[in-house]
């Protein structure tokens, strides 16, 4: 509830409200429309107190900032799929023999005929 966040964070509860009224925290709204903020609203305020307070960041930097971390963790999902799809394909791809590791073209043996045969 908002007073228990803005009593933990030492905050006002106006605070609270102008950071949903900014877009900056969505918290979920039970049927009387309290307000309940889960633990992912909770690690947010924490990085929007963190800019505002130890860094002077303003709240249209503080947006500037979340949205950008939305998006690399979006392009790091991404990544992270598209390396585990690329491991599929090479480990279903059939082995090619094993050269030498010194030699540039196959290297074929030939047997020589022994003396006197």
């Amino acid at each position: 509830m908002i007073s228990s966040v803005a009593e933990q964070y030492q905050i006002h509860p106006q605070t609270l409200r102008l950071y949903e009224r900014e877009g900056l925290l969505k918290p979920s709204r039970s049927e009387g429309n309290t307000r309940l903020y889960t633990d992912e609203d909770l690690e947010r305020l924490d990085v929007i107190l963190k800019l505002t307070r130890d860094l002077g960041v303003n709240l249209a930097g503080v947006e500037i900032i979340l949205n950008m971390r939305e998006k690399m963790e979006e392009m790091q999902r991404q990544i992270q799929e598209f390396v585990a799809s690329l491991n599929t394909e090479i480990n279903q791809r059939p082995r090619p023999t094993p050269q030498p590791a010194n030699s540039l073209i196959p290297v074929i043996e030939l047997r020589r005929p022994k003396k006197g045969a």
